[in-house]
């Protein structure tokens, strides 16, 4: 038989195996994509194909981010029509048209009528994810100008001044519905305005990002992080168009912002290795991201309770917020003290670190320097307030409102200045109105030895659920001091002992799941059958009021993904009580440590592990609300999920810090043998980079499935730190894998771990690398520093012992004053 024809049948197959797979990235006139065949673009990253959302029977058309978990859909063609079955086709037409085709071949969704007849369009799915038609010339048509509700690298936010199309998000109906939903995400620009982005529901505003400040939409330090280093934003404002988008600066990592169905803009990343999305922060973030709460004039900020209180030279319109109502309303905000007569005393007094207020009642003039602006605004007696919206270095910039300032709030970082006008007697002062008449009332409340009726009552004003959880429990703060702050616990549920009692079968020895330096953990169930664990204060711990005001203070601020989730808290008598969500698969420590477990954890889980840490710290360290240093980091505090994501747990040794790596010396060291860096344990000297150690020395521990402390080999007397590096320098690192995981490790990732690992856990502080490097480091294939040698190289790690032991787990130690 002729060699050609044997070999037909297997030409066929693989010419069928690359179409159904999606191996061409375009589409031809009178080309028929069925549902079942799928285009891949050229960089195999999307994927466009028929598809069905969530639990839904319906059929669309959508392009997807390939082989991702969870299944990432960035656009949806036939969001309005779906197909009822997978009899549907799309059909490029001769005039440059694609068709989405039912089965009785009735067009239910087309591209806008693009070319003439006279071309040869062809349709490609570009590596951005970009579906375009072209013709001879040009794009012709494309579906980043008809976004969904999800926003990635290269898409467009803004208007064609020209056709007056618009690009923005709106969410699906549901998980399992595209049909447009009810929420919007748009960005506000019209001519002579400056540039922010609203998030509505319908026509109603519910938050708004912005102003853009050079670099991004200003206020949350999350996206900062971002735009600085993996991403380059840019804000185009011509005659014919304006927008904001942003391009990737790495192509190992990808980012998606998706409008959600309920009103949340989410914004995960993507590391190209492991395939997985990390969600990184969702907006509204916090309380005072809703719109407007505290009215006109109003200023809200999260670090006190109430959130809202007037600006410096206003007061409240509804008369002083009073602390026995149980509700108190700011809708209508604040009025000025003293009125302004336009003198020439009036001047401006200058806020930091605020959220700018809303723009709409705002002039932009782009030549202005921050001088000229103020002597513009003053000459103008309309005009009430103005600041230089962009902190890019050598920008002129002068924003001047001229009407109520709507939406203002304070931030701890990444804010701007703002400069309001007063009246000259108002400035003689430097206390706000609100301060000034209420400071003192609330500080006797604080200080009286009814402090914790006080703090019922003010809880009250908070929750919808005061009644019941006030109902016949007066409990008091015998354990607490008049230092508590109202704010601490204010956006936290309270439970009461009762439910709590009844939640875990009266603290059952059968339920109990754990023990640390803390106290005893329960397994729980709520009344709305919430798996919870409980936390219980025992009466010989060596923690106390500290530690449980620091671990509140700390989690019930921070959300991430890698962190765990604390669902509330109760205070009875000298009962101190934390809830968390519950863990069912504990903590790493039972696993990696544990001879039978330890092969439930393969590779590709345990690097999984490894990356959520690294993202958990780098957010405590960079990205998060409150800069956090966690000082107790190991195996025992990262707890599993059900899927073997890692939470990051425990607080109760937390510090909140300002800068990037600033050391900080404490008389009282806390820690964990094995986990504590050596200018820490020696010399109570702490930073972000002590929190770097520990997280080297888990990576070893996960790697090697050894612990740190008490490691012995029979060669040598070094730590599992000084073991590592032994094998590092004689170039047999694969040797300190842990023996269960042969069948499944992927030996460059393995090798890699133990490179940054050694890299985390050098001796000086300064030679160990950020958490943003770490990251980078752990998801890049670049060539990673040489590390050197680490902390504790000889001898066990109890060396470090002369310290004096509070327990097994945790050392203290005193110095003297």
């Amino acid at each position: 038989m002729n060699l050609s024809l044997m070999l037909l049948p297997a030409i066929i197959f693989l010419f069928l195996a690359l179409r159904t797979s999606g191996a061409v990235d375009t589409v031809s006139v009178d080309q028929v994509i069925k549902d079942g065949e799928t285009i891949v673009s050229a960089n195999g990253k999307f994927e466009l194909g028929f598809f069905s959302p969530g639990s839904s029977k319906n059929r669309y058309l959508g392009i997807w981010f390939k082989n991702t978990s969870p299944h990432t859909v960035v656009w949806v063609a036939n969001r309005k029509v779906p197909l009822n079955n997978t009899s549907g086709k799309l059909i490029l037409g001769n005039h440059g048209i694609l068709s989405i085709v039912n089965s009785s071949d009735i067009i239910i969704w087309s591209s806008s009528k693009a070319s003439g007849t006279n071309v040869i369009p062809t349709a490609q799915l570009l590596d951005s994810g970009n579906l375009v038609i072209r013709d001879e010339m040009s794009v012709v048509w494309q579906s980043f100008d008809y976004p969904g509700d999800t926003f990635i690298s290269g898409m467009k936010l803004g208007k064609n001044l020209v056709t007056g199309h618009e690009t923005y998000l709106r969410s699906w109906m549901s998980v399992d519905d595209p049909f447009p939903g009810m929420y919007t995400i748009r960005l506000f620009m019209v001519t002579g305005k400056y540039p922010q982005i609203y998030i509505r529901k319908n026509s109603v505003i519910q938050t708004r990002l912005g102003p853009f400040d050079g670099i991004e939409f200003a206020g949350h330090p999350n996206s900062r992080h971002h735009s600085n280093h993996m991403y380059k934003t840019e804000m185009v404002i011509t005659q014919k168009e304006t927008y904001f988008g942003y391009s990737s600066n790495s192509t190992l990592v990808s980012s998606k912002s998706v409008m959600t169905p309920s009103g949340n803009l989410e914004i995960s990343q993507l590391t190209l290795q492991n395939r997985k999305w990390m969600q990184d922060f969702s907006i509204p973030m916090d309380y005072c991201d809703n719109y407007g709460l505290c009215g006109p004039y109003g200023i809200c900020s999260t670090d006190r309770f109430p959130n809202c209180e007037c600006l410096k030279g206003f007061e409240q319109k509804d008369g002083p917020y009073d602390l026995n109502l149980v509700t108190y309303n700011w809708t209508n905000g604040c009025r000025r003290s003293i009125g302004l007569d336009c003198g020439p005393g009036e001047k401006f007094l200058k806020l930091s670190s605020m959220k700018l207020p809303d723009t709409q009642n705002a002039v932009f003039d782009g030549t202005m320097s921050l001088q000229e602006c103020e002597v513009a605004c003053k000459d103008n007696c309309s005009c009430m307030a103005y600041a230089d919206p962009n902190i890019t270095r050598g920008s002129v910039g002068c924003l001047r409102w001229f009407g109520d300032l709507i939406d203002v709030r304070v931030y701890s970082m990444n804010g701007q200045d703002l400069y309001v006008r007063l009246a000259a007697s108002e400035l003689l002062g430097s206390r706000s109105s609100f301060s000034k008449k209420y400071g003192i009332h609330i500080m006797i409340i604080l200080i009286s030895s009814a402090v914790g009726l006080g703090f019922a009552v003010a809880y009250a004003c908070r929750k919808k659920k005061i009644k019941r959880h006030l109902k016949g429990n007066r409990y008091a703060f015998h354990k607490m001091s008049a230092t508590v702050q109202i704010d601490d616990l204010d956006e936290l549920p309270y439970f009461s002992l009762n439910e709590i009692v009844e939640a875990t079968d009266n603290f059952s020895i059968s339920n109990k799941i754990g023990e640390g330096g803390f106290g005893p953990v329960y397994k729980g169930v709520l009344e709305d059958k919430r798996e919870v664990a409980v936390k219980r204060l025992s009466e010989t711990s060596h923690q106390g009021l500290d530690e449980f005001k620091n671990e509140v203070i700390c989690i019930a601020k921070l959300q991430h993904r890698n962190l765990v989730k604390l669902v509330g808290y109760c205070i009875h008598d000298n009962e101190m009580i934390l809830i968390y969500e519950y863990m069912p698969n504990k903590s790493l420590d039972t696993f990696i440590f544990d001879e039978t477990r330890r092969s439930i954890l393969d590779w590709p889980k345990r690097f999984h592990i490894i990356n959520g840490m690294a993202r958990g710290i780098l957010y405590l360290h960079q990205d998060s609300r409150l800069q956090i240093i966690h000082r107790d980091l190991k195996a025992a505090n990262i707890l599993l999920d059900n899927d073997m994501n890692p939470k990051i747990a425990d607080f109760g040794l937390a510090r909140k810090f300002v800068g990037s790596d600033n050391s900080v010396k404490t008389k009282r060291v806390m820690g964990t043998y094995g986990y504590i860096s050596p200018e820490y344990a020696l010399h109570g000297q702490f930073s972000t980079k002590s929190d770097v150690f520990s997280f080297g020395v888990l990576v070893l521990e996960i790697v090697s499935g050894n612990k740190n402390r008490g490691f012995t080999h029979e060669d040598h007397s070094d730590s599992l730190l000084g073991h590592a590096w032994r094998l590092y320098k004689e170039n047999r690192s694969i040797e300190l894998m842990c023996p269960s995981l042969r069948d499944s490790c992927i030996v460059s990732e393995v090798l890699r771990s133990i490179h940054v690992g050694l890299l985390c856990v050098q001796h000086h502080a300064q030679d160990r690398p950020t958490m943003f490097s770490v990251v980078l480091m752990l998801v890049s294939e670049g060539v990673l520093p040489q590390p050197k040698q680490p902390a504790f190289f000889t001898g066990p790690i109890e060396a470090v012992q002369s310290l004096s032991s509070a327990n097994e787990y945790t050392i203290t130690q005193l110095y003297a004053r």
